[in-house]
């Protein structure tokens, strides 16, 4: 396909502000402990007049001499926080009250999942916008050019949430930020998207991803962005299960009928289909020449794949790592959460550069979680190979916030340290002390299976305290497997993991932990479990699924689940 109309032009501004983005980074890369103490200081002063400013003496912290005075000060006067301290000051902006957390009112809300049943509202001011996504986002997207120069030479197909889904009790409107950030984005760079922005208001899940791919294969595409890695095992069943519509749409200029899509949007997506029998003829060929078609085959040019690559993400990696072009860049999509977007990968691989001139982060060691003393410790304090919960402050109205992830330090960017997300830190069930992690039960499946010869799908475990036990969801690839075998399977991970995990090992020999209980699967468990969150509200890009959970309403649904 033809080189995308108007590539230099995106290029040219893109190189232009990105390498301004970059060179501010890269200056304040050369003294990472100046850049958080100014950061502080500016947070300080912009957010002291305001009623939380007031009452954690803000204007007085502010009077600190030196940066070891000004940290001191800073832990003294504001006590550590997590959403529900904050919940009560963000329920007042929310209905409609100024000056609360931070100067006057938020500019929008960004909604994610909580610790309890209510959801989380997440303050962006303008001041956080503008100086912190806004920024970033011209320095992400020139990262990607820095590392393959012709990634604008074609389209790009970004999956982000709805950009207002709704609104507060005052109007201030909430949504997805990511969807913000997109429609916000310059307006020389919005001739590379191929998909409309209608399709993220389109509710149905399967037609949502039926709109999304039909545009997406008709295109020549060249930067593939979705935060979450499972979305790409969708969209590539998807156009397998709908190949033959969707040639048939491209041919003829169409979007199926059949497709559960509101008339109004359906109206406005109407003016983006134009009949391309040429794309649809190459499509045929290929579907021919393959029979199972794979991303590497209908966008062979494809430069940059950005997702999550960290945590538990691995396990949907292994889905698709074969389903793309080998020279393509495939870029951890960062430590981004909707708190805060800390920072950005920028050496091509999994590293996230923290940003200290727009964030300021404190941090306290795995070893010293249960600590009621623990100590807090700088940016500049963390060492290599040692693992971190992280406390973020911003000029959005959270202060020494608990982001509950546990990241490793990977090295440094200069002297700022670079980090790696490892895992929640609910990610950890302990029902009598066993202290069981996410990351040691994925060790223990992975080990098996490879002791076994026998390979899994897709698995999540779940504690049953009524029970004391553990219950292991297999989904095999072999799904003709017997319950004789898949319980051996499962006393095997009951082995392995009492190997990684003493206390564990502990509480199974003292029956305080009894067996665990072993259910197969059903085909495709993982995507109709996530579909009906989706169903039920949970947005694509912030979907996330802990592997080990004690979680009554998700072990529910994945009763649901087993194969009969």
């Amino acid at each position: 396909m033809a080189k995308l109309k108007g590539s230099w032009k995106i290029k040219f501004l893109l190189g232009t502000i990105g390498k301004i983005r970059l060179f501010t980074l890269n200056n304040v890369a050369k003294n990472c402990r100046k850049a958080q103490e100014k950061t502080l200081r500016s947070i300080l002063e912009y957010a002291k007049d305001s009623e939380w400013g007031k009452a954690h003496n803000f204007a007085k912290i502010l009077e600190a001499k030196s940066d070891d005075e000004l940290y001191a000060l800073w832990q003294k006067n504001v006590p550590p926080q997590d959403y529900e301290d904050l919940r009560p000051f963000i329920e007042r902006h929310k209905n409609g009250e100024a000056n609360i957390l931070f100067p006057g009112k938020p500019m929008m809300y960004a909604t994610t999942s909580g610790t309890t049943n209510a959801p989380k509202w997440i303050p962006i001011t303008h001041e956080y916008y503008s100086n912190v996504y806004s920024k970033m986002t011209h320095l992400w997207l020139y990262s990607f050019m820095m590392h393959r120069p012709k990634v604008f030479e074609g389209k790009c197909l970004s999956i982000v949430g709805k950009d207002i889904e709704g609104k507060a009790p005052d109007g201030t409107v909430y949504g997805s930020v990511s969807g913000v950030t997109r429609r916000d984005c310059p307006e020389f760079m919005k001739p590379l998207y191929c998909e409309a922005t209608d399709v993220f208001s389109i509710s149905d899940y399967k037609a949502r991803y039926y709109t999304l791919m039909r545009t997406g294969i008709e295109n020549d595409v060249y930067l593939l962005v979705t935060a979450n890695p499972s979305t790409l095992i969708e969209m590539q069943n998807n156009v397998n299960e709908f190949f033959d519509d969707y040639v048939t749409d491209i041919e003829n200029g169409t979007l199926n009928e059949k497709v559960n899509i509101p008339a109004d949007i359906r109206k406005n997506l109407a003016s983006c289909f134009k009949p391309n029998p040429k794309r649809a003829a190459e499509l045929r060929a290929l579907k021919a020449k393959y029979g199972t078609l794979l991303p590497k085959h209908y966008w062979p040019n494809m430069q940059v794949l950005t997702t999550w690559k960290c945590g538990n993400t691995r396990i949907y990696m292994e889905k698709s790592k074969d389903s793309f072009p080998e020279g393509m860049l495939h870029q951890e999509f960062g430590y981004f959460a909707s708190e805060c977007r800390a920072g950005l990968v920028m050496n091509g691989a999994n590293d996230t550069v923290l940003f200290p001139h727009m964030h300021y982060f404190e941090f306290v060691k795995q070893e010293d979680l249960d600590n009621p003393n623990r100590r807090f410790y700088q940016l500049t304090e963390l060492e290599q190979g040692k693992r971190y919960s992280v406390y973020v402050t911003t000029y959005a109205g959270l202060y020494r916030y608990n982001m509950n992830d546990l990241v490793e330090v990977t090295g440094k960017y200069n002297t700022i340290p670079t980090i790696q997300f490892i895992q929640k830190i609910n990610g950890i069930v302990s029902m009598t002390g066993e202290k069981l992690h996410e990351r040691q039960f994925m060790e223990a499946v992975e080990e098996t299976e490879k002791e076994t010869g026998v390979k899994t799908q897709f698995y999540v475990g779940f504690a049953d305290i009524e029970k004391s036990t553990y219950c292991f969801y297999f989904e095999f690839k072999d799904m003709s497997i017997t319950q004789e075998a898949a319980d051996a399977f499962g006393k095997k991970v009951d082995e392995k993991l009492k190997k990684i995990n003493c206390e564990y090992e502990a509480k199974r020999v003292s029956f305080r932990v009894k067996d665990p209980i072993t259910f197969i699967l059903q085909k495709e468990s993982f995507e109709t479990y996530k579909k009906t969150c989706i169903e039920m509200g949970s947005r694509d890009g912030q979907f996330k699924l802990n592997l080990l959970m004690q979680d009554e309403k998700r072990h529910a649904m994945f009763k649901e689940l087993i194969r009969k």
